[in-house]
Formats: structure tokens, sequence, C-alpha cells
């Protein structure tokens, strides 16, 4: 089986965009691929931001999400990153093949850093991590040699780059170290936006929650922002990403959430208004979130850790054989082997 990677970080809670863009993606294709799917506990402290109690319980909580979803851990290897310490080692021998050029070039270090305020003096805090990010997650792929990442278009940049990486070093240590992967990119769903302004995705990071559904929020405040969500004054359910961004954003998740077309969905409501298209989404949400969170509920802490626990062997084997083989090319003494 082709085997695949990903991973999602337990900042907070998840959002509609999380599964629509990853989760869902993930649970349809488990039966057909080998899949590494992880909790990114190590990119979620990039900015300091995250205090250790929240960490420790979105950790879990994250891995109940996914079980809520329809993964299932006899198909899938679900871990936390954070267990295996060689993400982290072979992320700093990683960065050490990159340069700082290629990192400040990164589309979200650009934006994310122009987030943080100067100080007084004219001087910008920015977290050393926000800027070594997409090395850390190029070592959260190699690891695993897969095939393919599925990735939201945002993330795309950070794979051109792990291709760069592995092909820089294997070329540089006249080596077949790394297998590059190829990119997968999910056209529908692929960039959930927010409810509010669909020049900007839904995030967990937006500095207002009208516009960002967040799965485990009451349902009736998620249907809320359906109904109360920005469209134009045009009144007609077409989609156009360029003239009406906003119901297209909107087309675009009850798609996702009903698995029609979107050419059906603009014939279904093509004589009909925006009043009567977002009462169907919001009970389409309503049914999808019922479920979900229901689900959600059922799954203990103890449950969550022994799933953990059942991955761990395999991974942490696959990790460190890789690790260990990067070193060796590298130079590194093995003491193992002296």
């Amino acid at each position: 089986m082709k085997r695949i990677v990903s991973g999602i970080q337990p900042t907070s809670g998840l959002t509609l965009g999380n599964y629509l863009g990853s989760i869902k993606q993930f649970v349809q294709m488990q039966d057909n691929y080998e899949m590494f799917i992880f909790v990114a506990d190590l990119h979620a402290i990039t900015t300091g931001l995250i205090s250790p109690e929240e960490l420790r319980q979105n950790t879990l909580n994250l891995v109940r999400s996914y079980l809520a979803f329809g993964l299932d851990p006899n198909k899938v290897n679900l871990f936390i990153q954070s267990t295996m310490k060689e993400h982290a080692e072979l992320g700093y021998l990683l960065m050490c093949q990159t340069t700082l050029g290629e990192l400040n070039r990164m589309t979200q270090f650009k934006d994310k850093s122009a987030k943080f305020q100067k100080e007084a003096n004219g001087t910008q805090k920015l977290p050393t991590g926000l800027l070594i990010y997409p090395t850390l997650m190029a070592a959260d792929i190699l690891l695993y040699s897969p095939d393919y990442v599925p990735v939201g278009i945002d993330q795309k940049q950070h794979i051109e780059l792990t291709r760069n990486i592995a092909e820089r070093i294997n070329n540089k240590f006249k080596t077949e170290l790394f297998k590059i992967p190829d990119i997968i990119i999910k056209k529908e769903g692929a960039k959930i936006m927010d409810l509010c302004d669909p020049k900007v995705k839904m995030s967990k990071s937006a500095t207002t929650h009208k516009g960002v559904i967040f799965l485990n929020d009451p349902i009736d405040v998620s249907c809320k922002k359906i109904l109360s969500a920005k469209t134009d004054s045009l009144n007609k359910i077409n989609y156009d990403v360029d003239q009406q961004p906003e119901i297209a954003n909107l087309i675009n998740i009850y798609s996702c959430l009903s698995d029609m077309t979107i050419d059906d969905i603009c014939n279904k409501y093509a004589n009909l208004g925006y009043k009567e298209f977002k009462q169907d989404l919001a009970n389409l949400l309503q049914d999808f979130l019922s479920s979900y969170q229901e689900k959600f509920k059922t799954y203990n802490d103890d449950y969550v850790r022994d799933v953990i626990e059942k991955s761990y062997t395999k991974v942490k084997e696959i990790a460190k054989a890789k690790l260990d083989e990067v070193l060796e090319k590298l130079g590194f003494v093995n003491y193992e082997k002296c």
C-alpha cells in the first residue's frame, strides 16, 4: 500500500475547515493507504502562547476527534508527535541544510510575523519557532518516507520546500536517503474560508471567531453563524469565487457536507434565495455536528491513551530507523556500532 503522512496542531478546538480540508480526506483514504496521522503538538508551541494544561487536553481531544470522525486505529497509525523524539532531532539536521533565505520566503512566516506588534523602541519579538516551523514539518514527513502528503493549499509551499530539502540532501551525499513525496490537494474543501471574510481561511487563530465554526461549540451557536454568514446583494446561488466569494464558500461547505456536486447544488437552488439556502445548510450542519459530538463524548482519556499506545511501537521503529540512517550518512558516530 502507498503511504500517507499528515498531522494537525492541537492549538485549540478543531474547526469545520480542519475537518473538511483534512480529516474527512483521511477517513476516505484509510482503506486504500498506509496512514500515519499524528497530533502536531511540537508545532503547537511555535509561538509560546499555549498553556501546559491546554496543550495536554487539546492533544487528547484531537485524538478523540480523529476517532469520532471515523479514523480506525486498526487501520491508521495514530500518534503524538512529541513522543517520537526523532522529529525534533531530524528537524535540526534538516534546518542545517536549509538557508535563511528559504525560510524567510515562506508566505506563512511573513503573514504570521506581521501580526506581532512592535515594541516601543521599534523591535519586534518574533519566536524563532515561527521561522523554523517548515524544517520541523519536513522532518515530520521525511521520517516516514511517504508516497503522498495531503495538505490544504496554504501548506503547498511547505511541502515544496520539503521536497527541495530532500532532493538537496540526496544529491549532496549521493544517496537515495529520502523518498520525494507527492502532494495531494483536494479540490473541494481544500480551503474553507471565514464566514465573515472570504479573503482569509477559516482559522483557529482568527482575531474574531464570528466567522469560524468550532466543532465542539454548542450546535445552535454554529448554526447561527451559518444563518448570519456574510453574503452579497445578488441573492443568487451561483458558484463564482471572484464575483461572489461569500456564497461560493457556503456552496463549497454545502458540497462537502452533503457530497453533492457544486453544479447540482446550484441547480437545486436556481430559483431560490440565500435565506432558503442558508437554512438548509444550517440543517445539514446541525445533523453533522450532532452525530460528531455524540461520538466524541464516548471516548474517555484512558481509551485515547490505549489508541496512542497501540501505534507507538511500529511508529517508533520506523522513525528511529530513518533517523539512524540519516545520522550515518551525515557522518555521525553510532556508539552502538563502535
